[in-house]
Formats: C-alpha cells, sequence, structure tokens
C-alpha cells in the first residue's frame, strides 16, 4: 500500500476492508510467536522513525520534546514489549472443571474480534493510536486505522510506519479529513476503538449500532479532585500545577475541577502560583517550549469563552488569566469564586484552567460529584482512609487515583476506561487483549 492516496476513496476503503475480510481468518490463526514477531518489528519501527515523531507532533501540537519522547515514542515502545512479554499467558485457555459431568472438559478460549477500526486523537495522536493497535494485533486482529486530521504530520509518519511493518490485508492506515472517518465508520467492522469526546462517540456508537458492531469507547468529562482537611496541600497543588501543565491541560484525565475546604483555598492556591512560577516562568517570562498550545483556533476561542463566561459571572482570577490568541497559548489558570452555573463547571474544559469550589462538608463535595455524569478520573487527596473509603462507595469513575494524578492510568497492570459518558470498555495491558478479543466458551463432553 505503498504511495496510498490521502482523502481516499469510499471504493478504495472498501477494497482494504474486503481484503482484510478475507485474511482475517488466516490472521487468527496465527500463533504467539507469529504475533510477536510481528509486535517487535513495529516497536523497532517506531524507534527507528522517533526523530521523525518528535518533529511532527512538535510540527502539529506544540508538544514539548520531551513529552513527545515519553508519551509517542518511550510510552509507544513500552506497551508494546508489554504484549510481547505477556502474550504467551494472555492467549492461554482458561480451563473450566465441568459441574454436571467431572469426566467432560471445558474451557474458554480468547479468540480474535476479527476486523476492528481504531480510530485516534489528537491529544496524544500516535500513542492513543498505537496502544490500541498493539493489543489488536496481540490479538490477532486485522485493523484500518485513522488519525485525526488535526495532526497531518503525525498521520504522514504513522502511515509510514504502519506501511513499513505490515502488508495493507492485516493493517492500514488511511490520511485524510473527517470524510474518511465517515466513510470507515459505514463499513460493517467487528470491533470499533474510539478515542475522543462524548459528542464523537455517541456519532461512533450510532454507526456501530447500525452494523451491531460492538465499541470501546474512551472519551472524557470534568474529572473531580475532592481535597479534604487532611489533605497535604503542598502536594495536592504542586500535582495540580504538573497536570495542567502537561500537554497544556489537554488530556482526557487532567484534573478538571477542585472541591476544597474554605480555609484550605488560599494555600492551594498559593501553592499552585509558586509551582506554576518555577515550572514555567523561571525568568519572570512564560517558556512556552515547555507547555503544549491549544490544539487550533477553534478550541482555542472555546476555551477563551469558558473563562470570559466565568469572569462576566464573577469567577476571580487567582492565578494566571493570560491568553494568547497570536501562538494559542494559555496559560496556567486558577480560577476561585467559581460557582456550578458557569459554563466552565458544565463542560470539559481540556486546557491549563483549573476552577476551585469551596465546601463545608465532605457530604456535600461527594453529593455534587455524584449528581454529576460519571467522570473518567476522580482525584482524592487525603491521609484519611475513612475519607477515600467514602468517596469511592458512594460516587462512581472510570478509574481513581488518591493523593496524586494520573498514577491509575500509567499503571498497565490496571484496566483504562471510562462509565457511561465518560466511555465503554476498558484496555491497557491484559485489559487491551481483552477489548480485541471475544471469551468463547468451549464444552467438550467425554467420547
Amino acid at each position: 500500500m505503498s504511495g496510498a492516496p490521502k482523502n481516499p476513496s469510499a471504493e478504495e476503503l472498501r477494497r482494504v476492508f474486503d481484503l482484510q475480510t478475507k485474511n482475517q481468518w488466516s490472521v487468527k490463526a496465527s500463533s504467539a510467536a507469529t504475533r510477536k514477531a510481528k509486535l517487535a518489528k513495529l516497536k523497532e519501527a517506531v524507534g527507528a522513525h522517533a526523530e521523525e515523531i518528535v518533529a511532527a507532533v512538535e510540527a502539529d501540537t506544540r508538544k514539548p520534546v520531551a513529552e513527545v519522547r515519553v508519551t509517542e515514542i518511550g510510552g509507544v515502545m513500552a506497551n508494546i514489549q508489554l504484549n510481547i512479554d505477556s502474550l504467551e499467558e494472555w492467549m492461554a485457555p482458561k480451563v473450566v472443571q465441568p459441574s454436571a459431568n467431572p469426566n467432560d472438559k471445558a474451557k474458554i478460549v480468547h479468540e480474535a474480534r476479527g476486523v476492528c477500526l481504531i480510530l485516534g486523537p489528537w491529544n496524544f495522536p500516535l500513542g492513543l493510536t498505537f496502544g490500541p493497535l498493539a493489543a489488536a494485533v496481540a490479538a490477532g486482529n486485522c485493523c484500518m486505522l485513522k488519525l485525526t486530521d488535526l495532526c497531518p504530520a503525525t498521520a504522514a509518519v504513522a502511515a509510514k510506519i504502519v506501511r513499513s511493518v505490515f502488508d495493507e490485508n492485516e493493517v492500514a492506515l488511511f490520511e485524510g479529513d473527517v470524510s474518511v472517518a465517515e466513510a470507515l465508520l459505514a463499513l460493517p467492522f467487528n470491533h470499533i476503538f474510539f478515542t475522543g469526546s462524548p459528542r464523537v462517540g455517541k456519532l461512533v456508537m450510532a454507526a456501530a449500532a447500525k452494523n451491531l458492531t460492538s465499541v470501546t469507547l474512551e472519551l472524557g468529562g470534568k474529572s473531580p479532585v475532592i481535597v479534604d482537611e487532611a489533605a497535604n496541600i503542598e502536594k495536592a497543588a504542586a500535582d495540580l500545577a504538573r497536570a495542567k501543565q502537561f500537554n497544556g491541560g489537554q488530556a482526557c484525565i487532567c484534573p478538571d475541577y477542585v472541591l476544597v475546604k474554605q480555609d484550605q483555598r488560599d494555600a492551594l492556591v498559593q501553592g499552585f502560583a509558586a509551582n506554576v512560577k518555577a515550572n514555567l516562568y523561571p525568568e519572570g517570562r512564560i517558556q512556552k517550549e515547555a507547555i503544549a498550545q491549544i490544539v487550533n483556533a477553534r478550541n482555542f476561542e472555546r476555551v477563551k469563552a469558558l473563562l470570559d463566561d466565568a469572569l462576566a459571572k464573577g469567577a476571580t482570577i487567582a492565578v494566571g488569566g493570560e491568553v494568547e490568541a497570536g501562538d494559542l497559548t494559555v496559560h496556567p489558570t486558577m480560577l476561585t469564586n467559581v460557582t456550578p452555573d458557569m459554563k466552565i463547571m458544565q463542560e470539559e474544559i481540556f486546557a491549563p484552567l483549573i476552577p476551585v469550589m469551596t465546601y463545608e462538608t465532605l457530604d456535600e463535595a461527594i453529593g455534587y460529584v455524584s449528581s454529576r455524569d460519571k467522570p473518567l478520573a476522580l482525584y482524592i487527596y487525603s491521609d484519611r482512609p475513612e475519607t477515600v473509603d467514602k468517596v469511592l462507595s458512594r460516587t462512581s469513575s472510570g478509574g481513581v487515583t488518591v493523593n496524586g494524578v494520573f498514577s491509575h492510568y500509567l499503571e498497565n497492570r490496571l484496566p483504562f476506561g471510562g462509565v457511561n459518558t465518560s466511555g465503554m470498555g476498558s484496555y491497557h495491558g491484559q485489559f487491551g487483549f481483552k477489548a480485541f478479543s471475544h471469551e468463547r466458551a468451549v464444552y467438550m463432553h467425554a467420547a
């Protein structure tokens, strides 16, 4: 598929889909050794194209080079290696002892779903596309992939990598605009894996329903931070500053708002300000090479509108507040005197803004979180086990990190995924292998 065109026609997409449909049975029957060899070749190709990946992601997003190396190269290669190292264990059938007749045999086998579609996002364009791809290949599937049109340079490098590793009848990556994704969604895939916004997730699920295609939806939402009176405020403030700097706050698990006791609020603000200054303003001005820009002008204006609405309704800029339209830069900003009626409290921010609301009792904070859509992540800062247990038992979220940020995502032995509006299904490690597998029951009567 060398030199495949951008914006391929629906007929071209169907041609490749038909090739993969025919080839899926051979791929499904492949051994662990064969799959591991393909994964090893993919890992080698990512490493070989590392400098091209850095340049492409930086061009598309102005993401700091150090972040690109961690999330789009190092993390991808480590994830592929985990699949290689664990594949025999994951593929092994699970023996079940029949309850009716001890002479019979039963087992559960993991079989490939078939031909899968993977649609990647713009915030981590390679990491959140090649991560699912590694799981799909490990599980024995054929795949068609599409990166977002907001990252054309990264998509071009990703296409080069895929074409150097796989034949198009097994894995194919397509470049182009939204029309390509729409045409792909019209095809009767066996499984669709989508990472993106809840709004687009609904469109993906609606398209999948037409063919009764199973889906994994990795979405987002407003991930809350509950800080109780027994928390280490200094650590909470430092973590929030780091989280909001990372990828310019454009991560689906980024803390989206904070609930803190009134008498702790000022300490949180002061700690956030001190850490932002140390991290980003060592010479008195923002070091723009250390923070990603907002991905495009449309999203920049959306973020600015959220900030303007909050200020118009009485919010106070406690830290930061500067926005630069010329290069789509939003400075890390903490807002106080925030109220639920502000738009910034009603939609995912996806920027380095962090609104702070105060509460009187823990029940009040829990009630606020539990009365809203279930978030992808929930963060709890407390040194009291009873507080953590109470929050866990009375809320729901995709995952939780206590006294830190992002850790439940970074641990590959934990499932990562959302619930309801924040997603459907999970992946990472063995959970990714399962996401791209069907657990097939096999019962064998004694002769």
